[in-house]
């Protein structure tokens, strides 16, 4: 009787092997599903984009091993826009027009985003975009895995305004020169402004992209701290510019109990490049951390060092952000049986995936995520130890309060109520 058991057992064990193997082999035999990869790979956010076409290309590899999808193989194009941001939306144009991708998932800075809308928009295309950015924005063919304001930069200053973040009273705002820093200090500076802040305990600064002599600014942001009231860097700084500047930091002696600086563009990768050891307790805002201690993010990072074959590869915010959106988009064409854009669209809202931070992250109809909210202190070794995070998922707002014209504006792009922003009568076009 144990052998006829046996017997059977073994029999199921191979016809379930044997149907893998066939829906594999179906899959691979039909014409492949595309998607668009769109990240630099050279130039000054390279340092931060490689990594990023490497976590699509690992998700479209496990799913190819899974049977793909809809029993297509899916296949990742990737191209190179190299730190260009008019090349950003010539390369879109080609993934959508020539390659015919069901979707692309890319771009870092608001610029490259604010350079490819337009495609989007007029081909009817849809990006899934993973980074942190300044909101104001809400548009039908975007999703927007990152975070909003009201899920980094806001969370982040109000810490340090606590006791526990050292109750700051002075501020830096230090950005790159582009969309993402500018708006972003827009919106801290109104709201700042709303906690009592004067205007004179504000400093901004903006510097261009690459920016390699921080030594002025640095000794600028030193008398500026000299005044006797705690002071903080608050950090928009973009790609390699950031290698500089920390290093800049050190040399001038600026230590995080002396004047902290809060980053919500340096994770683990641009830390990577780094001696962190003259940085620690500098902080970061971001949704997630490597050093998050759930299984979702063992088995994450699990994935991520086979697939990369290296284990000194680290996982990052932006990385977990494309692992949600390409998560929901396979999830999203599987409800609606197809890839075509307007059933997916539909499909997403709703979408719900246990994330490697150990939330159920959700999509809701404002095409932003709610996330959770995390504040993290650089260690030695270049990993960040979580000093501060939300019980709850925060729902990304694509309007900000503070900025009087965008706090009466609505993003809801649900069937037969779909506007992005409800006082522009283009938009009644979408809801017929």
């Amino acid at each position: 009787m144990g052998l006829f058991k046996s017997g059977i057992k073994s029999a199921a064990l191979g016809c379930a092997v044997a149907v893998s193997a066939l829906l594999a082999g179906v899959a691979q035999a039909a014409e492949p599903i595309k998607v668009g990869v769109l990240h630099s790979l050279s130039g000054t956010m390279a340092i931060s984009e490689t990594t990023l076409k490497d976590t699509i290309m690992m998700m479209v590899d496990d799913l190819n091993k899974k049977g793909g999808l809809l029993g297509r193989p899916v296949e990742a194009v990737v191209v190179d826009p190299a730190s260009n941001w008019p090349l950003f939306a010539e390369k879109a144009r080609e993934l959508i027009e020539k390659d015919k991708v069901a979707a692309v998932f890319g771009c870092w800075t608001s610029v490259s985003r604010k350079s490819v809308l337009p495609v989007f928009e007029e081909k009817n295309g849809l990006l899934f975009y993973p980074v942190q950015y300044e909101g104001e924005e809400s548009s039908r063919n975007v999703f927007y895995t990152g975070a909003a304001p009201n899920q980094q930069a806001i969370p982040a200053v109000e810490y340090l305004m606590g006791p526990e973040g050292g109750e700051v009273k002075r501020w830096v705002l230090a950005g790159t020169d582009y969309v993402y820093p500018r708006t972003t200090n827009k919106i801290l500076e109104a709201f700042l402004i709303s906690k009592g802040v004067a205007k004179d305990d504000i400093m901004i600064n903006y510097t261009p992209f690459g920016h390699s002599d921080w030594q002025t600014i640095v000794a600028d942001i030193k008398k500026f701290a000299s005044a006797g009231k705690k002071t903080a860097v608050v950090s928009t700084i973009n790609g390699d510019a950031n290698v500089p500047f920390y290093k800049e930091l050190a040399n001038q002696g600026i230590k995080a109990t002396d004047i902290p600086v809060v980053a919500f563009s340096v994770g683990e990768e641009e830390l990577a490049g780094i001696d962190t050891s003259n940085l620690v307790g500098h902080l970061a805002a971001w949704n997630y951390f490597m050093s998050v201690d759930t299984p979702e993010n063992d088995a994450f990072i699990k994935q991520w060092h086979a697939f990369t074959k290296n284990e000194k590869r680290v996982t990052n915010d932006p990385m977990e952000a494309h692992y949600i959106g390409f998560k929901m988009w396979t999830q999203a064409v599987l409800q609606a049986g197809t890839t075509d854009v307007n059933a997916v669209r539909q499909a997403m809202y709703g979408q719900k995936v246990r994330s490697p931070s150990g939330y159920d992250v959700v999509m809701n109809t404002n095409h932003h995520l709610s996330k959770p909210v995390m504040i993290g202190e650089i260690q030695a070794d270049g990993q960040f130890s979580i000093v501060s995070q939300t019980d709850e998922a925060i729902k990304g707002a694509a309007w900000s309060p503070y900025i009087p014209e965008s706090a009466k504006l609505t993003a809801d792009w649900t069937f037969p109520w779909v506007c992005g922003n409800c006082t522009d009568p283009k938009f009644s076009a979408y809801a017929k």
